[in-house]
């Protein structure tokens, strides 16, 4: 990972402003890369004078988008009939489950994606359940653009203002992903000792 981010530094230093966004939109794409640790490091960069402070925050969000609309198109391509397909082939799973989520997707589309923009792990994931439910996409743009443009802008902002020790920032949104992280898991055993009691229950 640290001869990533080092070749990702080279670039935004070579490239200026637009490297962070390619930066940006490489992160949303791929979760492995964090964006606890590009967008931070984005922001020294800006402090050392290779760009703007205002610039790399425009070109981190648009990077956001153009990757959240990648995801969006995988989602739309897949579709609500091929992953209901999908979940029957899997244990404890079925295609009405994945019919509850698209029927709350169309009750909170709007919110789980400006807010989903704004929680480490679902901020990339959360486009590809709007693009299987069709969710508008002008609304999914906008809402995509606000949520990473107030993420893009604390994360650059902390780097920015922190310096040399932008680190401190990956450290800390680092801590905040693992309670996340846990919380997620935490969910996904609820969901499974509730699909076998009830199955339990059922035979």
């Amino acid at each position: 990972m640290s001869s990533l981010l080092d070749w990702l530094v080279g670039l935004m230093r070579t490239v200026g402003a637009p490297g962070v966004g390619f930066a940006t939109a490489l992160e949303t794409v791929f979760p492995p890369v964090p964006s606890e640790a590009v967008l931070p490091l984005a922001g020294y960069t800006a402090s050392q004078g290779h760009y703007g402070l205002v610039a790399a925050i425009a070109w981190a969000t648009a990077g956001s988008l153009v990757g959240a609309l990648v995801l969006y198109y995988a989602g739309a391509r897949l579709g609500a009939e091929r992953l209901e397909a999908v979940a029957d082939r899997i244990p404890l799973v079925h295609a009405r489950d994945v019919e509850r989520a698209m029927e709350w997707f169309d009750r909170h589309g709007r919110t789980a994606v400006l807010l989903g923009r704004l929680v480490p792990g679902v901020r990339s994931l959360i486009s590809i359940p709007a693009g299987v439910n069709r969710m508008p996409l002008l609304q999914f743009a906008g809402y995509t653009t606000a949520g990473s443009l107030l993420w893009n802008g604390l994360l650059i902002g902390a780097g920015y203002e922190l310096g040399a020790q932008w680190h401190v920032v990956e450290v800390r949104a680092g801590e905040i992903s693992n309670v996340v992280y846990v919380l997620l898991a935490l969910v996904v055993v609820w969901f499974v000792v509730r699909r076998l009691r009830r199955r339990h229950r059922s035979a």
